[in-house]
């Protein structure tokens, strides 16, 4: 800032003359003055003067003392020392005791001590605290001019005589040097230096004859350094240190120097300006500012100490034309005093407090010491004099209110047409009530803190006091928000509380954490933020939330802190947004770090989850819940809805919360809330919030607080928390108490609390026929804890009474596990668990009782341990039925064969459960009878094969050990059979059990050895040999066998035909089947050629083979002959006869019964009236070699017919092709039209019709549907496969496409 001229001190007596004046230490409260006449002045920092010393001669030397409480001033023609107390404005004077004209006085740096040189060089130093006097004569030779005390308490003065003396507080001299000229200005300091010397101030700096600047280090006296400076410099005028090390040096003709002491700089000049034109007077350095100045001819020059080319400020004094004189700096550099050669003191202002405050818009701010500016963009300013200094300023739009001097003075800002009286008022109207300390304005309000502790409210706009709060301590400073309802107040302990006046049930909040060095409080003025305000102090600000309605009651939280800028005040607080004032007396804003969620909620979210989490977390401090929503929707994950649920809920935000769980999914939430949306009653709705959120114990105090105080008994109960609910009951609901006893007794009996578990169950107990079931869950109880307490006797009784089976189970294991068997036996026998009962009397060894529950026990276990309890006994008969209910098979058969020997029942168990054990003594048993069968048996059961072989191998049991081994035995039992069989020379055994080992052509050497009267079981089991085995040559053997190769004795072909069978070579098995079918039906075995052409016709159909002509030729006519016989049997002989007309025109077929079937013929020919057909079948029988053989029964009939023919013939009825449709006579089997053979019925022989299609089921053969169930009328079995068949079995077949595939028939 531009100094500005405070005020000017000029007295008649001072004119012409330089002053000697001095600035109070430390504080820089006053200013003492001396000029020409004989007083000394003092005025305060505002100019006004306070007191006057009057000497008798002019004053020579004064000085304050470190602490600025006394000054002490020294006269001509006096040997007194004047000292003035500034904090009780007297005068003392004490007697030096010196007889020749002081000259010189400096006070210490460190102590009470006063150093007083003389003119004649003698030097007192005086106590001031001890009133010690230690007057040191001959210090000097001549007149002590200059001097200065160091940190160390040394004392460096400089003489007339050209000496300079460093002594120490008692006055004893530690150094003396001689110097070349006359000293001035003495100054204590540190060289710059590489290593910090741990002396202190081991430096003396000296002006010697205003030429040499010389640097004298008291420990290297002899080391000096003598430092002199360009000619056109002039002469040194005065000198300052400051920084590390750094020298500041005025010269006469106006040159400004810096130099550096540091070894390696020493002789450069760091610096160097012409400040002056002509002379320069004084230089003066402000460490609390850091700055420099400078003053010659009539102006001052002010420089930063850190950019010393920066020349800060330029002040003239035009008026002066004498020149000025001394400048000097008050310690905290706000003031800045310069003589002048004509007698005056000029003092300005460089630096101002930092002072503000704020209002809306409007700033009032500190402009000078007495002068506070009001700003505001519209309207201009205004200024007000104070009549004292102003400790703090407030304002409102129409007031104004000054603290001095422990008063407030309130006054309207404009008040031009009230009277004057009406436009002031000063607090308090009474001094008893204690001095004000601090005030604060709001629109309606004036607020003020007093060192006694009160905070008092006045309504402004009657001056009048509303309210007032009594704290405990004074207090320091107030901060009320806008409207003036809350106010924050520090106190002399540097606590901060927030205080709501106008609520009267709200009590005072302390601030948490809240920093001892906080200066100010700010209150956000904007308009959704009424509860938010920052405390601020040198480096922080910190911000905190009121938080007026939650389930916790009224709080004050710290949400966090935001780091201020170097010399930054903090005025105006407004959504975050913080504008402070600067030093230079500028504005600045700062953006609070506690609200950076409103950053993001304007821009899109790039945020990661931790500064996400910090955002919110603000944000819900800050009651910013929209904001806190938006977040959550942009980027939030679970968690974080959560967290702004648990928030609502503990701010009470109901229907917000709803919103909240419902967007995270937490529907158990919604619901709960749901419920109590509709709660009026603060209390009750908080209570329910405090469980939801699990604070149970906070839950309790609301509900009890509210309009439902039961709620506390039910959550309790809900929790089980039964303590808590039986207080609760006793207060709130008597007849919950049995019915919560017995909860609470339960959970007792549970953790294994028995004593008290008792008690309560018979505190449970309501005697009322309503809650039956509840008394007798309360019985049951008392039986159990009175038996866990060891009264049994009472506690059996009781569960015995009682009709609950599970009550006597649960008392008999108590008692079972207290080692009580014989109660616990009867309990579970009293609620029918026999199977327990039964194992605790085994336990007491009681077997009566266990043989009387037996035939309720199911527990195999239980029977077991009886049953060998009875064995014991020798009773071997129950012993053995109770194995057989444990089933413990062995153990049956042991006894049934060691003791009971009845081996039939042992033989029919061990054959029953297939028991190894059991086989094994069985076997053992017949061993011992010689029966080595039976052993044998029994050995291959209990699965001991070798053991079997051996008794087989020894007792020649081979075929029965062979026979019973079966299907279970591995290959090498059977090899070993083998072998054994073919030392015996037994081939077909052999044969048998080398074929069933693999051993194939082993099989077939025996089976080719075996005599042939073995019923040709040999061939058949030699031809599965072969066709087990698939190998060449042993089929090449047998076939050479077969064909009679080998002993020249062919074997029947059907063994041939079995042999292809088994090879599965189905065109060569078709064959031979052809040619044994031929063999058979010239022998007259129809049945038999014709079972073997029909195996063999379905064997090649499901091997996908086609079938010969010749086999299908030979099997319709073997069926037609088959035919025959069913029919005239069912009396059908139209039917009857069209087969063997078929039969008869095949006759050669048939070599073994011509005769019989043409008379058959002949017969059934004439009968169904197709006489031609009977005519010709005669005359056939006519011929020499059938006529003899005819039955004489019908001879003559059949020779009548040849005689006297009648060729009348009943004409066939014709039916479609099922190929082509043309039309054919019923049992022609081949089309003229498409030459395809057709397929016939075999239940008439007729060829198929499409649309009276059906297949037998079991051979698939096609039949006409229609006389296929004619025939199943009074057959039972298909004509073709003789497999059983009913006309259920049969169905017709709409599509028959499938059986016409002309390839598959094409025979």
């Amino acid at each position: 800032m531009c100094p500005q001229s405070i005020f000017i001190l000029a007295d008649k007596a001072w004119a012409g003359s330089t002053l000697l004046y001095k600035w109070q230490k430390a504080l820089g409260n006053f200013i003492a003055v001396a000029g020409q006449d004989n007083s000394v002045k003092i005025f305060d920092r505002h100019g006004h003067k306070w007191t006057e010393l009057n000497l008798p001669g002019r004053c020579v030397g004064m000085d304050w003392d470190k602490d600025g409480d006394i000054l002490a001033v020294i006269a001509a023609k006096s040997s007194f020392i004047y000292l003035w107390d500034a904090s009780v404005n007297k005068t003392s004077q004490i007697d030096s005791g010196m007889r020749d004209q002081m000259s010189f006085i400096l006070w210490s740096k460190l102590g009470p001590l006063l150093a007083v040189g003389t003119v004649k060089g003698n030097l007192l130093i005086y106590n001031q605290q001890t009133s010690r006097k230690i007057p040191v004569l001959g210090k000097h030779t001549k007149k002590i001019t200059c001097g200065c005390w160091s940190i160390q308490n040394l004392l460096a003065l400089g003489s007339e005589d050209n000496t300079l003396s460093v002594s120490n507080h008692e006055g004893d001299t530690i150094r003396q040097t001689t110097l070349r000229g006359e000293p001035a200005e003495i100054h204590f300091s540190v060289m710059k230096t590489d290593e910090r010397s741990g002396q202190g101030e081991s430096t003396v700096s000296v002006s010697v004859d205003k030429k040499i600047l010389m640097l004298f280090n008291i420990s290297d006296p002899d080391n000096r350094i003598e430092l002199t400076f360009q000619r056109h410099y002039g002469n040194i005028v005065s000198y300052r240190w400051y920084g590390d090390g750094y020298i500041l040096i005025g010269f006469s003709h106006g040159y400004f120097v810096v130099i550096s002491t540091h070894i390696r700089e020493i002789g450069h000049e760091l610096y160097q300006a012409h400040n002056h034109n002509h002379s320069l007077n004084s230089v003066a350095i402000s460490p609390a500012l850091n700055k420099a100045a400078s003053c010659g001819d009539n102006s001052i020059k002010i420089h930063e100490l850190s950019e010393l080319n920066d020349i800060n400020n330029v002040v003239r004094l035009d008026d002066e034309t004498k020149g000025l004189d001394q400048l000097n700096w008050t310690d905290d550099g706000q003031l800045l005093a310069v003589s002048t050669q004509k007698g005056t003191l000029h003092v300005f202002l460089t630096k101002l407090p930092i002072l503000g405050g704020s209002f809306g818009t409007r700033l009032a701010y500190l402009t000078s010491l007495l002068e506070v500016t009001v700003s505001n963009q519209v309207e201009g300013l205004k200024d007000i004099e104070y009549l004292g200094t102003i400790a703090s300023m407030c304002l409102n739009s129409d007031y104004a209110a000054a603290l001095f001097e422990g008063k407030v003075q309130l006054h309207m800002i404009e008040g031009k047409d009230q009277e004057e009286k009406k436009q002031m008022k000063l607090f308090p109207d009474d001094d008893r009530k204690g001095r004000i300390l601090c005030h604060a304005l709001t629109a309606d309000f004036l607020y003020y803190g007093t060192d006694s502790g009160n905070v008092v409210c006045v309504l402004v706009e009657d001056w009048e006091t509303v309210n007032s709060y009594n704290h405990s301590i004074g207090v320091r400073k107030v901060f009320p928000d806008l409207n003036g309802t809350r106010l924050v107040f520090i106190d002399d302990k540097n606590s901060g509380f927030l205080l709501s006046p106008a609520n009267a049930t709200d009590s005072c909040y302390e601030l948490p954490n809240f920093s001892p060095t906080i200066t100010g409080v700010l209150w956000d003025n904007w308009h959704a933020d009424r509860g938010v305000f920052v405390a601020y102090d040198d480096d922080k600000v910190y911000t905190y939330a009121l938080h007026k309605t939650t389930i916790y009651g009224p709080q004050v939280v710290l949400v966090g802190s935001t780091a201020l800028l170097f010399s930054q005040k903090p005025l105006l607080l407004h959504n975050g947004e913080l504008t402070c004032q600067t030093a230079s007396g500028k504005t600045s804003e700062v953006a609070l770090s506690t609200h950076s969620f409103l950053k993001n909620t304007t821009s899109t979210s790039t945020d990661t989850p931790p500064e996400l989490g910090t955002q919110l977390s603000q944000a819900l401090m800050l009651k910013r819940f929209h904001e806190a929503w938006g977040l959550c929707k942009s980027a939030g994950s679970n968690t974080d809805w959560a967290e702004v649920g648990r928030a609502c809920l503990v701010h009470m935000e109901v229907e917000l919360a709803i919103q909240v769980y419902r967007m995270s999914g937490n529907v158990g939430m919604v619901l709960s809330l749901q419920g109590i949306q509709g709660i009026e009653d603060m209390n009750l709705r908080a209570g329910h919030l405090a469980m939801f959120l699990g604070d149970y114990n906070l839950a309790q105090d609301l509900y009890l607080s509210s309009g439902c105080p039961i709620a506390a008994l039910e959550m309790r109960r809900d929790l089980l928390h039964w303590d808590s609910a039986l207080m609760l009951a006793k207060r709130l609901a008597k007849d919950q108490i049995p019915f919560i006893s017995k909860e609470y007794a339960v959970h007792l009996e549970f953790i294994g609390d028995y004593v008290n578990a008792l008690a309560h169950y018979e505190k449970g107990m309501t005697h009322d026929n309503k809650f039956q079931e509840h008394d007798e869950a309360c019985k049951a109880g008392v039986a159990r804890m009175s038996i866990r307490m060891g009264d049994i006797r009472r506690g059996a009784a009781q569960a015995i009474q009682h009709p609950s089976r599970v009550l006597k189970k649960e008392c008999g294991a108590i008692l079972e596990s207290m080692k009580q068997f014989s109660e616990a036996a009867q309990l579970y026998e009293k609620g029918q668990y026999y199977d327990k009962a039964a194992s605790v009397y085994i336990r007491c060894k009681n077997w009566a009782k266990v043989g009387e529950l037996l035939p309720h026990v199911f527990s195999p276990k239980i029977h077991l341990q009886y049953a060998k309890a009875k064995e014991a006994d020798g009773k071997y008969k129950d012993a053995a039925q109770a194995y057989e209910s444990a089933k413990d098979w062995d153990n049956v058969i042991r006894v049934l064969l060691d003791h009971l020997y009845n081996t039939e029942e042992a033989v029919r168990i061990v054959r029953e459960t297939q028991s190894i054990e059991g086989a094994k003594m069985v076997a053992r048993f017949f061993l011992g009878l010689n029966d080595y069968g039976s052993a044998i048996h029994f050995l291959v059961l209990s699965q001991c094969n070798d053991e079997a072989f051996q008794l087989a191998q020894q007792h020649g049991q081979m075929e029965v050990y062979a026979d019973i081994i079966g299907p279970e035995a591995t290959q090498e039992d059977y090899q070993s059979i083998a072998l054994y069989f073919e030392g015996e020379k037994k081939h077909l055994q052999a044969g048998k059990f080398f074929q069933k080992c693999g051993q194939y052509s082993r099989a077939l050497k025996h089976f080719l050895k075996c005599p042939n009267t073995d019923d040709n079981l040999a061939v058949e089991m030699a031809i599965d040999t072969v066709g087990q085995a698939k190998d060449s040559s042993l089929t090449n053997q047998l076939i050479d066998y077969l064909m009679g190769e080998s002993d020249g004795m062919p074997k029947d072909a059907k063994y041939l035909f079995r042999l292809y069978m088994a090879l599965q070579q189905y065109r060569e098995a078709a064959r031979t089947a052809i040619i044994i079918a031929r063999e058979e039906q010239c022998a007259g075995n129809y049945r038999n050629a014709h079972d073997v052409l029909f195996s063999m016709y379905t064997e090649l159909q499901a091997q996908m083979i086609k079938i010969p002509a010749e086999m299908a030729t030979n099997l319709m006519i073997l069926h037609s002959y088959l035919l025959v016989k069913i029919h005239v049997k069912r009396g059908d002989h139209l039917k009857g006869a069209r087969m063997l007309i078929r039969v008869s025109n095949n006759i050669s077929k048939f070599p073994a019964h011509v005769v019989p079937i043409l008379t058959s013929a002949v017969i059934e020919c004439h009968r169904a009236g197709l006489k031609n057909s009977a005519f010709s079948f005669a005359a056939m029988l006519m011929r020499p070699e059938y006529r003899n053989e005819i039955d004489p029964k019908y001879r003559k009939k059949i020779e009548a017919m040849v005689r006297r023919p009648d060729t009348s013939e009943l004409e066939e009825e014709t039916t479609p092709c099922p190929f082509c449709g043309f039309q054919l006579a019923q049992n022609e089997l081949l089309c003229i039209s498409c030459k395809n053979n057709l397929p016939y019925c075999i239940a008439t022989g007729r060829h198929m019709l499409k649309e009276d299609w059906s297949v037998c089921p079991h051979c698939e053969f096609p039949a006409l549907y229609s006389q296929f169930l004619l025939l199943l009328e009074t057959e039972t079995v298909c004509p073709m496969c003789s497999e059983t068949l009913s006309v259920k079995q049969v169905k017709k077949i709409s599509d028959c496409s499938k059986y016409l595939q002309t390839d598959e028939l094409d025979q």
